[in-house]
C-alpha cells in the first residue's frame, strides 16, 4: 500500500532558523503599529525622543545639585564638569511567538515540502527576525521572557535547541494588555479547546494572530479503500474498509471547524491566516505583516486552498494520507 503522508522527525531548529532568516528577508522591515490607548505604546526603536525610561543611550548633560539621575564617573573624568547620563524614554512593543510542539505538527503528506511542524518554526523565527530588526521586543511564553536584541531569532533558536520537552500549551495568563502574539499551530483539537485556551488573551486585552499550518492532504482526504489512520497524539488506530466513504463527512467538519474559529478571531479583533505546506512560508508573514500594522481591525481568513477543517487526532494513514473522523464525531488530527 502507497502511503500518503507519515510523521516526520522534529525539524532541526538550526536549519529553521536559516530557513526562516531567507523567509524574513523577503519581507519589508516590520513596524508594529502598537495601540494608542491611554500611555500610547510606540514601535520599539522609534522612542520618544526624550529623557526617560529605556535602554538606549540618549545624552550626556551636567550634573545639577539634587539631581536623581546617577552620575555617569566615565564621562565625568575627561574634564571638570560632573555629568550624568540620561537614557532615551522608549517604550517598545512586545509581541509573543509561539509555534505548536505537538505530535501532530510533525505530519508530512507526499503533497507537502515540509512538516507543519517545520513550517510552523520557520514562520516564528522569520517573524523573531523581522521583529528583532525593527527593535521590538519579543518572547517566547515558557521559554523566555521579553527581550530586545538584533539577534533575537538566534537567541530563541538558540533556547529552543537546549530546552527539554515544551509543554503542548503554555500557560498565557502572564501576556498583558497592549502585547500581541503569533500563534502557529494546525488548530486541530475542539474549537471549545482552543477558545478556553486562548480566552485569558482576550480577557487580558491581547491582540492575536492566528496562522493555521495546514497539510494539503489534511483538506483534500484523498484516502480510499482500506485504510489504517493512527493518531499521533494518543496512539490510536482506526481502521477504515472504505475511508473514500467518510470524505464528505470528515470535509464539512474540516471546514466547519476552521470557519468557526475565523469568525470568533473577526469578533475579537484578531487575525486569522492559513498557510499550507506546499505553499511559500512568505505567503503568510505578507499577511501577518498586513494584520500587525493595521489598526486592529483586521481579521481577514486568507488561505490558499478551499478551507476544510478537523477537530482532534491526527491520523496517519498507511495507505493514505492525513485525517479522519475520529471516534465520537470529533474530527481527525493529522499530523502533518
Amino acid at each position: 500500500m502507497v502511503r500518503i503522508g507519515e510523521v516526520q522527525a522534529p525539524a532541526a531548529t538550526r536549519d529553521a532558523l536559516a530557513r526562516g532568516r531567507l523567509r524574513a528577508s523577503l519581507v519589508p522591515d516590520l513596524l508594529v503599529e502598537a495601540r494608542r490607548i491611554v500611555n500610547t505604546v510606540i514601535a520599539g526603536w522609534h522612542g520618544r525622543r526624550k529623557r526617560g525610561i529605556g535602554e538606549n543611550f540618549w545624552q550626556f548633560r551636567p550634573y545639577v545639585e539634587g539631581d536623581a539621575s546617577r552620575i555617569d564617573w566615565r564621562r565625568s573624568a575627561r574634564d571638570d564638569h560632573t555629568y550624568v547620563r540620561d537614557r532615551e524614554w522608549e517604550a517598545a512593543h512586545t509581541v509573543w511567538l509561539w509555534a505548536d510542539p505537538s505530535p501532530s505538527m510533525l505530519y508530512k503528506s507526499t503533497g507537502a515540502g515540509v512538516s507543519k511542524q517545520s513550517r510552523a518554526l520557520v514562520l516564528t523565527l522569520a517573524m523573531a527576525e523581522l521583529l528583532s530588526r525593527s527593535g521590538e521586543r519579543i518572547a517566547w511564553p515558557g521559554l523566555t521572557d521579553p527581550f530586545t536584541a538584533r539577534n533575537g531569532a538566534e537567541r530563541i533558536a538558540a533556547q529552543l535547541m537546549h530546552v527539554g520537552d515544551l509543554p503542548a500549551k503554555p500557560d498565557l495568563s502572564d501576556i498583558r494588555r497592549f502585547c500581541d502574539i503569533v500563534i502557529a499551530s494546525d488548530f486541530l483539537d475542539p474549537v471549545e479547546e482552543t477558545m478556553a485556551w486562548l480566552d485569558v488573551l482576550a480577557r487580558h486585552g491581547v491582540r492575536a494572530h492566528l496562522i493555521e499550518v495546514a497539510d494539503p492532504a489534511e483538506e483534500t482526504f484523498p484516502y480510499a479503500g482500506r485504510t489504517e489512520f493512527t493518531d499521533p497524539e494518543t496512539g490510536d488506530k482506526l481502521t477504515a474498509g472504505r475511508a473514500e466513504m467518510l470524505a464528505d463527512e470528515y470535509r464539512l467538519l474540516y471546514t466547519a471547524r476552521r470557519q468557526e474559529l475565523a469568525r470568533w478571531c473577526k469578533r475579537l479583533g484578531w487575525s486569522f491566516t492559513v498557510n499550507h505546506t506546499d505553499r511559500l512560508a512568505s505567503d503568510a508573514l505578507v499577511r501577518l505583516h498586513m494584520a500587525m500594522t493595521a489598526d486592529g481591525s483586521y481579521a481577514g481568513l486568507t488561505s490558499g486552498h478551499a478551507g476544510l477543517t478537523s477537530g482532534h487526532a491526527g491520523l496517519t494513514s498507511n495507505h493514505a494520507g492525513p485525517t479522519a473522523t475520529a471516534s465520537g464525531g470529533k474530527p481527525g488530527k493529522a499530523v502533518a
